[in-house]
């Protein structure tokens, strides 16, 4: 009989009482893991004085790296090193203060087998709250159990009460008092085309091109072909590399020609000369290449919607994508040709991006550009990352901000955009934003997403407010303000509960002329949805359902 040298079981560690083990799930770029710190530091040290409140020790599983400077788990191998450390039964935080990319720690939140809670500081310098929410999306998706709190400087009572549920029960208990199913359609014209658009969809089928998945760790982002395909729409994996490869083809006069047609229309460019702080005509050229390849792919694969990651992999090639998708996005753009000059490519019309990849997105876009262009509406739609808020003149209203690739007619025109250089800590080969303030005016909001195994979408109602110049310069100086901004106030919604509901790192945003053409443009939306196969939630105060 063979004998073998078996590898020997873990011992389960017995976890001392009152006593929670934190980490934090940190970005694959190290310059952000490196400036983000300070910021993470300060706020786990609010959230370990909170639970010392309560009686609680804190333990960090895993210390500061003196060769970082960093305590970030910052790779997926680094989480799971750093989970062989945490009993599996531990009460477990997950505190974040910055970006993060969730594949770091899913592996281990995945087995863990003690309650788990993410926690955030709502702040505006850095998303936190943006990574809280894509990490949430992720555990949702795998059906894995999770509490969730945030709180402006872990002091307010809101805040210490959940906590100290979470300690007494392992779950915090949110209000979704403003969450209902879809229920029975009534029988409208806007109802009846929703349902003959998912009908056609069905039938004929629809493809999205997908430029590498899994952008920036969000798991939550990416869809599992059996539920996509059941919708009607199925995947065109494209590498990023055949896109910079189509790039290369693409002429310095296109390109141009392009940058061109943009400044003719209004929009303005701050341009430099220093490669690394500054924005050059170099950049915004290789910008144009890339909405010029991304178009030329489309028309070959005969794609119905486009997603370019970005990050990582092209940041290390050539300049941000942004520009390039609000282009895409954005019915009034530069017309561009096939490779043989004889015909303009999907021309009158706005060619759908779903930035960062997100697959999420990919379905929403798809089925908005559809939905509006049926209803003879401008249906230039984009994605927002849900950044912060605060209240103003007694209503509480978002910061809703992506980091430059906005459709045109969102600020108003081109004319009211404006190119600004992207921040080399995210962006080391710059490029240009398209900067500027989203107008007043009614808005749909929505989030396609996974839960319970199938597909879901949360659609509500908003309205994008103006602000006066000195609030609204006050939150671009406290995010980033090279990048457009949103300010937006939901129907009936609350700060926490939009919070604790939410299931994605991002929202989705198309304008419509007035209150009462939003309000049928989303009963049609929701009927496209459903019947499409696609659960339908509705989020607050939805007029006509």
């Amino acid at each position: 009989m063979s004998t073998y040298t078996l590898p020997a079981a873990r011992a389960r560690a017995a976890v001392p009482p009152k006593t929670a083990y934190l980490i934090a799930s940190g970005d694959l770029r190290e310059s952000a893991n490196t400036a983000g710190w300070p910021t993470q530091a300060q706020m786990e040290a609010d959230v370990t004085a909170a639970l010392g409140d309560l009686g609680w020790t804190v333990v960090r599983a895993n210390d500061v790296d003196p060769a970082t400077g960093h305590g970030f788990i910052s790779s997926q191998r680094m989480g799971l090193e750093v989970f062989k450390t945490i009993p599996t039964d531990a009460p477990l935080i997950v505190a974040e203060a910055v970006w993060q990319y969730s594949h770091h720690v899913l592996a281990g939140l995945r087995t863990h087998e003690g309650p788990i809670l993410t926690v955030a500081n709502f702040a505006g310098d850095w998303p936190g709250l943006v990574g809280l929410l894509g990490l949430n999306a992720g555990l949702t998706k795998m059906g894995k159990a999770y509490s969730t709190i945030w709180s402006v400087d872990f002091t307010d009572d809101w805040f210490k009460a959940g906590l100290e549920e979470w300690t007494e029960t392992g779950t915090i208990t949110h209000d979704a008092s403003h969450v209902r199913p879809l229920g029975e359609l009534p029988a409208t014209a806007e109802v009846e085309l929703g349902r003959a658009l998912g009908d056609e969809l069905l039938a004929d089928k629809a493809i999205i091109g997908v430029f590498d998945e899994g952008c920036m760790g969000m798991y939550n982002a990416i869809f599992d072909d059996e539920l996509l395909n059941a919708t009607g729409i199925y995947k065109e994996r494209l590498s990023q590399s055949a896109l910079y490869a189509e790039m290369l083809t693409v002429t310095d006069a296109e390109a141009d020609a392009a940058r061109d047609w943009l400044i003719d229309r209004g929009m303005t460019f701050r341009f430099g000369t220093d490669e690394e702080t500054e924005l050059t005509e170099a950049q915004v050229r290789w910008q144009m290449k890339m909405y010029i390849a991304a178009l030329r792919i489309a028309d070959d694969f005969g794609l119905d919607a486009v997603g370019i990651q970005y990050q990582q992999g092209l940041k290390d090639l050539v300049p941000a994508s942004d520009l390039a998708e609000g282009v895409l996005n954005s019915t009034e753009r530069p017309p561009v040709l096939s490779r043989d000059g004889s015909r303009e490519l999907f021309a009158g019309r706005a060619f759908p991006h779903f930035n960062e990849a997100d697959e999420g997105v990919a379905v929403d876009a798809l089925i908005t550009d559809r939905v509006w262009r049926a209803m003879g509406l401008v249906p230039d739609n984009t994605l927002h990352d849900v950044r912060w808020g605060e209240e103003y003149d007694g209503e509480f209203v978002w910061v809703y901000e992506i980091s430059g690739s906005v459709p045109a007619s969102h600020l108003g025109g081109w004319d009211k955009a404006e190119g600004w250089r992207q921040g080399p800590v995210f962006f080391p080969a710059g490029g240009a934003t398209i900067n500027g303030i989203s107008r007043p005016g009614e808005v749909v909001i929505s989030r396609v997403f996974i839960a319970d195994g199938i597909l879901q979408a949360d659609v509500f109602r908003g309205s994008v407010v103006e602000l006066p110049v000195e609030e609204t310069q006050r939150r671009k100086d406290a995010t980033n303000p090279e990048w457009p901004i949103a300010h937006v106030v939901l129907h009936d919604v609350s700060r926490d509960q939009f919070m604790a509901r939410h299931k994605a790192n991002h929202a989705q945003v198309v304008y419509a002329p007035d209150a009462e053409t939003a309000d049928k443009a989303l009963i049609a939306k929701a009927a496209m949805f459903d019947r499409i196969g696609i659960r339908v939630n509705l989020v607050g105060r939805v007029e006509g359902l």
